[in-house]
């Protein structure tokens, strides 16, 4: 570490680490827009016999792929869901959201330029409001110094840039970047979408992504691997969301966490490239660290069309290590025979909560849930392909020939630049605007919250169908009663047309205008387009072969940006007598930490979105969410108020949550706020992988219950001491001391996956406060 910033800040040279060594047999590009950096297969191959030779076994796909970008293959210790691996991976993605604080963190580090190539992608900020130009237009006018703040950072550290309207980041990523082989780290929790072109692409938090940029190999724990094999074929209404909507019903939300998901057996064959893609993306809802599958000849049609046949060839070459080897074992197998698997729905408020189609009418009349659905919802980084986009319009089609439209709204989100224009020119989206439909910006919009909905008020009981990923409370409306169910894109079409729940495609019958009766067909359309993609605008902002004149300008008074001070130091002592700001009852996703929404507005300015502090959260000393005691004033009042009192008063301050805390996004936001407002410690029964890595970058101390029941014995009104931090360590637990209003303590222990380097983070105060001390001791 220490020589690499030595080099950089002498030097000021960009360096990827996929370049010096070439590939012998062919010089192919990791992308049209990087022509002279090479895809670096020889050295995949050569770390991949090492580390084969070393563990003398088999090895699954997912393992060839991580442990071939090993910053030391040879010594580095390799123990699936126990030691932490040095990674060297290939390219960095933000989205523009996220890409706000990773690139105040850069400017931060003081290094001249990113190490690997790395992009910004424009998706986050563009809410549905009026349709897709009037909506990107107002975008651009209100985003306009966020916008001109990532073109310029970019512009100077040598970071592509995609402008507003370019489309979703994992849409671009799969028609760009990802390709069989690579390993992509995205500043969003569905990066694994590019495991569908078989990568390992993983969600990570901003200061995760510096890491890479500033060219750190990059720590991840050593994942296990639950192997899904598929049997049989897709066919009718069954559909790539219905695999990943079968697997979240089985896995749940938490039942990936801490291993990757490798697809494999006969039934891969019949799914396409951008099925692969839905499937993979919508592992973030299982916390798994990402998903993948073997490379195959759907991949190598995808690859052709996105004029990439180069990268296939080689591929061709490479494909023994983009495979699994034969007995290779998992540590968990699930097995889904496609041809028995029926169409999905799972929801409300859950994405784990899986029912089939033909149930769903049944099961909402019994649990008191809307049947009538208010608003259907196409598009999303999950669902937006011209397959997903085709199959929609062959569904409406039919509705159309009888003279039918969609009796709930109906609103189709492009998932790229390419993918609108090329359904404009195919006639797909005609027929969805003739159905009812209104084609939004390409851009994320209600799939995170970004939607100005008009057809409801809040606090009234609705439902909404979708084919996005997450149906958390309120996450696309800021409704705490719409009843948000995820499903496949013709699904939704199906059921807006009917406008109710109760209605089974497979089975149920529609009456047409003229009175008849009709069945809707399953729908059939072309996987890729038998034209080439339109590519529509160019919206892609190549960065200077030397940005070092570009001025960054950050207003000291903007109320969107904000640059960062350094966190403070760990004094060296115990964490004594802290209050706690707020014990959580039940789930608490980072929508419930750092809402987004209206919130996105904030991204880039810490102080101000801190305002949104646990404002979800259900406190379960009141039951109610953003009301809590000041345990020095003993009033109820905000999360955020409250926290601010105390770092006003210099009292450190500590959470307590339940399962899975911080399942969902990535956004590092849910760790920066409370570090920011003088939280130090949270404790939980279990963490989701992203977020607990997120708080130890920030310097906090995400801790665990040894004993799970231990939750009980602590109330909002106790005071926490951790005891044992001048002796932290590896696998060793910490002392927590509970003391209760009436005098009486007793002593719990907790538990924590900190390893030694992370150790350094907390006593520096933040991983980026640790660069800056190697930075320093190199100079």
């Amino acid at each position: 570490i220490l020589s690499f910033f030595q080099h950089a800040l002498n030097s000021g040279v960009r360096r990827y680490h996929v370049a010096p060594v070439l590939c012998q047999r062919a010089k192919v590009a990791m992308s049209h827009f990087e022509p002279n950096e090479y895809i670096n297969y020889e050295k995949l191959e050569k770390n991949i016999n090492i580390v084969r030779k070393r563990l003398d076994r088999p090895l699954t796909l997912s393992e060839k792929i991580v442990y071939g970008h090993l910053d030391d293959p040879a010594k580095q210790e390799i123990e699936r869901g126990k030691t932490y691996l040095r990674l060297r991976p290939d390219r960095v993605a933000m989205q523009d959201a996220t890409a706000q604080m990773a690139m105040l963190q850069f400017i931060s580090s003081g290094l001249p330029k990113v190490a690997v190539p790395s992009t910004i992608h424009c998706d986050h900020l563009i809410e549905a409001q009026l349709g897709g130009e009037k909506d990107l237009k107002r975008a651009k006018d209100i985003n306009q110094e966020v916008y001109n703040f990532l073109s310029t950072a970019g512009a100077k550290y040598g970071v592509g840039f995609w402008k507003p309207g370019s489309g979703i980041i994992h849409q671009i990523i799969l028609e760009n970047y990802s390709y069989p082989g690579v390993m992509l780290i995205g500043t969003d929790s569905h990066t694994p979408n590019g495991g569908g072109l078989g990568g390992i692409c993983i969600g990570v938090g901003g200061a995760d992504a510096v890491d890479v940029m500033a060219g750190i190999p990059w720590e991840l724990k050593c994942p296990k691997v639950i192997g899904v094999k598929l049997t049989g074929k897709l066919s009718g209404w069954t559909s790539p969301k219905d695999v990943i909507l079968k697997v979240a019903g089985i896995l749940t939300v938490k039942g990936g966490t801490g291993a990757i998901i490798e697809y494999h057996g006969p039934g891969v064959d019949s799914i396409s490239c951008t099925g692969m893609a839905t499937i993979c993306n919508m592992g973030a809802e299982i916390g798994a660290t990402t998903s993948i599958f073997p490379y195959n000849e759907r991949m190598k049609k995808y690859l052709g069309k996105t004029g990439r046949a180069d990268i296939a060839a080689l591929a061709d070459e490479f494909k023994q290590h983009l495979v699994p080897d034969s007995g290779c074992q998992y540590d968990q197998v699930i097995e889904i025979n496609l041809s028995e698997l029926k169409p999905h729905i799972n929801g409300p408020f859950t994405p784990d909560l899986a029912h089939p189609v033909s149930d769903i009418g049944a099961v909402a009349e019994k649990e008191g849930w809307p049947v009538d659905i208010r608003v259907g919802l196409i598009g999303s980084c999950t669902n937006s392909s011209y397959e997903d986009m085709g199959r929609s319009a062959a569904v409406a089609k039919q509705a159309l020939a009888h003279g039918l439209k969609c009796k709930s709204k109906f609103t189709i989100t492009p998932g790229s630049e390419q993918i609108r224009a090329t359904i404009e020119r195919d006639g797909y989206a005609k027929v969805l605007r003739e159905v009812g439909g209104l084609v939004l910006a390409n851009a994320c919009g209600p799939c995170i919250g970004q939607w100005d909905r008009k057809d409801i008020k809040k606090g009234e009981k609705n439902t909404i169908v979708t084919s996005y990923n997450r149906n958390f409370t309120g996450r696309n409306d800021a409704n705490p009663e719409t009843h948000a169910f995820v499903t496949s894109p013709e699904i939704v079409t199906a059921l807006s047309i009917a406008g109710t729940l109760k209605f089974n495609p497979e089975t149920d019958y529609l009456t047409g205008a003229d009175g008849k009766k009709f069945k809707l067909e399953a729908p059939d359309a072309d996987e890729l387009p038998k034209l080439e993609f339109d590519p529509g605008q160019d919206t892609y902002q190549y960065p200077p072969k030397d940005g070092s004149g570009q001025h960054v300008d950050v207003s000291p008074t903007s109320q969107r940006l904000q640059l960062l001070e350094p966190f403070d130091k760990w004094d060296g002592k115990d964490l004594e007598d802290m209050l706690i700001l707020i014990k959580v009852k039940g789930k608490c996703t980072t929508d419930h930490i750092s809402a987004a929404g209206p919130w996105l507005k904030f991204r880039g300015h810490l102080d101000n979105i801190s305002n949104n502090l646990l404002i979800g959260a259900i406190n379960i000393e009141n039951g109610k969410a953003n009301s809590v005691r000041n345990a020095l004033t003993q009033e109820f009042g905000p999360v955020p108020d409250t926290a601010r009192y105390y770092k006003k008063m210099g009292v450190k301050w500590a959470v307590v949550g339940d399962e899975n805390y911080g399942e969902g996004s990535s956004r590092e936001h849910a760790a920066l706020e409370p570090r920011h407002l003088g939280g130090r410690v949270i404790i939980t029964k279990s963490f989701a992988r992203i977020h607990e890595t997120n708080l130890k970058k920030q310097g906090l101390l995400p801790l665990t219950f040894a004993d799970p029941a231990d939750y009980n014995k602590i109330h909002p009104v106790d005071k926490l001491s951790i005891v044992g931090l001048k002796d932290f360590a590896p696998g060793k637990p910490l002392k927590c001391i509970i003391k209760h209003p009436n005098g009486s303590q007793e002593t719990i222990m907790l538990n924590h996956t900190f390893n030694e380097s992370q150790i350094e983070w907390f006593q520096a105060g933040s991983a980026l406060n640790r660069m800056k001390e190697l930075q320093q001791k190199s100079s």
